[in-house]
């Protein structure tokens, strides 16, 4: 085992928040570890949510600058995770808007916790008895997912991915985004109806008999 894998396992009972105070008491060795624990998380969000490996890798690397900057700005207690995401998704935005580019969701790289690819979301998404097209192939319906997210308007996109992707609790959500926790369940509600709407249109646009 690693110097860094003891580390690491050294650290496992200690939580994000006791991190990131004790790394704001001056223990800066343990940036580390806490970077390992939000790698695979973190990242795989923003290449979700960018739907560009290269443009995640930037915003990821950017996001942890940026918390070592702030990092006397932390609140003790405060929770970590929602407060990591909303440095990453400010980021991220600011990013797309200096490429002119908007978001596209890139489900088919999304990642498990062991870095396998997923389809965790796609199937919460089925189960919501939203989806008419239950009975295609995982591929099929995995295009069809990501053409509907895509075209839903950014501040739904990024309550969906946080919601179904990163499985998100609302009250967090509400902090990433700045907005009431109602505003994020009628963000989800009309997501959700959204996705029904266009893909309910291309259900039927696929049993339109040929000529």
């Amino acid at each position: 085992m690693s110097k860094t894998q003891k580390c690491d396992v050294a650290l496992e009972d200690v939580s994000d928040e006791q991190l990131l105070e004790r790394i704001q008491k001056g223990e800066t060795d343990l940036f580390g570890p806490l970077l390992r624990r939000y790698e695979k998380e973190l990242f795989g969000y923003l290449r979700r949510y960018l739907g560009d490996e290269t443009l995640a890798e930037d915003v990821f690397q950017n996001t942890f600058l940026k918390l070592f900057e702030k990092i006397d700005q932390y609140e003790a207690g405060r929770p970590a995770r929602p407060w990591i995401y909303t440095m990453a998704t400010h980021l991220a935005i600011d990013a797309l808007r200096r490429s002119g580019r908007r978001a596209s969701v890139s489900l088919d790289q999304a990642l498990s916790q062991d870095g396998n690819t997923s389809t965790a979301g796609i199937d919460l998404l089925a189960n919501r008895e939203l989806d008419p097209f239950a009975k295609l192939a995982t591929k099929e319906r995995q295009q069809l997912v990501r053409q509907g997210i895509d075209k839903l308007p950014e501040h739904l996109k990024l309550t969906l991915i946080l919601a179904y992707y990163q499985g998100m609790k609302y009250r967090d959500i509400a902090e990433v985004m700045k907005v009431p926790v109602g505003t994020v369940k009628s963000r989800l509600h009309l997501a959700l109806a959204r996705l029904h709407e266009l893909w309910q249109k291309s259900s039927a646009l696929m049993e339109t008999p040929r000529p």
